[in-house]
């Protein structure tokens, strides 16, 4: 950890530089919405959803403009060296959980640490859900967050202030995918909590928690069940307009708003019967292996066929470059893989574990082969492969990406040759449930609040 809490020192800087760049490789995009939130100076806690297990924490400690945030961490990756050094370097804080320590003991020092952190005037983050899991919506909170907050502030040494974080990922395990960090309201302890927390603190305790998970709940997206959330996403895609192109945070903004008039409405018969008609097209969709997207427009055989094309001529042109960084980083992806499944048996760790390890060994690898190369022909050649290993690696990145695409496209028009007379069933159905989903929408939209889309985008 830090000698001092709340300073950022070189090792920091740069690790965090590291993790960043991995962060920003591994999503396509990262939405930030609400930083103005985040308190520019002052003891900070992040509080945040849990849905993509070490990622998360990387993604609000890169993200939110402040340095350094010190995480709570399950005291069980300490038991390797290069977690524990990793950890150590990030300023995060060691925790035992109740299951596998009893012993409320095992935390003193984890607390008093945390109490260092914020009357430093520093940043804590902390995951109050507990667990990493992927469920529909958030589950309960555990009350540690609170009892640290108003136990922090009681003593009056600083004014604290927790900021609610709302993580949503497009496809949280997809290379390249997108991702939407969302700061809410900040929650000021201010002095009715602690006049509430002087005169009952477990009751204080449990109110606070409610709290923050009732401002936690406006920035992320939550449904009772998994049935009922992909069932709003297929009524979303429905509803949105062809030409409009959403961004992380209006995707989320959007399938909120639907899954709050939806439950408000869900008695409703004909919201019943709508919602059986779009599960049913989107299970014949589900069927043929084709995605809502693919029926939005009819396309000729030239133009179908054209995207295929020029992806192709994107591979071929990035070969030359991308096949090195392939054989050279095949070990390197060796070693990454194998830690991670020897670290850990869960399988969100495991795929976190596997970045990590890989941000720690490419820069040593690329300064190693570049003082080879050096050593053995002349300077300039070293620092040469220094400077075009990365290049090659982003280049065979890049072609896995395109070659990704190039098939998919490819399985697409194969499907939709094949299987054109159902297809062009769908659209039909498609074209009546796009009618039927937006005049529900516009029938029981919140007139409080803005229209995501303008009357022009849905004409």
């Amino acid at each position: 950890m830090s000698a001092v809490v709340g300073t950022v020192g070189p090792s920091y800087r740069v690790l965090v530089w590291f993790i960043r760049l991995v962060v920003n490789t591994f999503f396509r995009r990262i939405e930030v919405v609400g930083r103005e939130h985040v308190p520019a100076e002052g003891a900070v806690i992040f509080a945040g959803n849990h849905p993509n297990a070490l990622m998360d924490g990387f993604v609000v400690a890169t993200m939110c403009g402040r340095r350094p945030v010190h995480f709570m961490a399950n005291a069980k990756l300490r038991r390797y060296p290069l977690m524990s050094t990793f950890l150590d370097t990030l300023g995060a804080v060691p925790v035992y959980l109740r299951a596998e320590h009893p012993d409320a003991a095992s935390n003193e020092a984890a607390f008093a640490r945390l109490f260092e952190v914020l009357e430093a005037g520093s940043c804590m983050g902390i995951f109050p859900e507990g667990i990493s899991h992927t469920g529909s919506q958030l589950v309960r909170l555990k009350t540690g967050t609170a009892r640290i907050a108003l136990a922090v502030a009681a003593r009056r040494k600083v004014r604290v202030t927790l900021v609610p974080c709302g993580l949503t990922y497009t496809h949280r395990h997809r290379f390249r995918s997108q991702a939407l960090l969302h700061f809410g309201e900040p929650i000021v302890v201010d002095e009715e909590w602690l006049e509430a927390y002087a005169t009952s603190e477990v009751d204080t305790v449990h109110a606070f928690t409610d709290h923050v998970a009732g401002e936690l709940a406006k920035v992320t997206l939550n449904a009772p069940d998994w049935e009922t959330l992909r069932f709003i996403h297929a009524a979303r895609r429905l509803y949105k307009p062809a030409s409009v192109h959403l961004t992380p945070g209006t995707y989320v903004e959007l399938s909120r708003r639907f899954v709050e008039r939806y439950l408000a409405t869900a008695a409703d018969p004909d919201i019943q019967r709508l919602r059986g008609d779009v599960e049913d097209y989107q299970a014949h969709l589900d069927l043929l292996g084709l995605q809502d997207h693919h029926l939005r427009e009819s396309l000729g055989v030239l133009e179908a066929w054209k995207g295929v094309l020029w992806r192709s001529v994107a591979v071929i042109a990035l070969l030359p470059l991308a096949i090195p960084g392939a054989l050279f980083h095949l070990p390197v992806g060796w070693v990454a893989m194998t830690a991670g499944e020897r670290l850990s048996d869960d399988r969100d760790d495991v795929a976190t574990l596997k970045v990590i390890t890989s941000v720690l060994l490419l820069p040593f690898v690329y300064i190693g082969a570049g003082a080879v190369v050096g050593l053995n022909f002349e300077l300039w050649w070293g620092a040469a492969v220094t400077t075009v290993l990365p290049l090659s690696f982003l280049a065979f990145i890049k072609v896995v990406e395109v070659q990704a695409n190039m098939t998919l496209a490819t399985l697409t028009n194969l499907k939709l040759s094949r299987f054109s007379q159902e297809v062009e069933e769908l659209r039909e159905t498609r074209s009546r449930l796009v009618d039927r989903v937006r005049a529900v929408a516009d029938t029981h939209a919140d007139p409080s609040l803005p229209r995501v889309f303008s009357r022009d985008d849905l004409d």
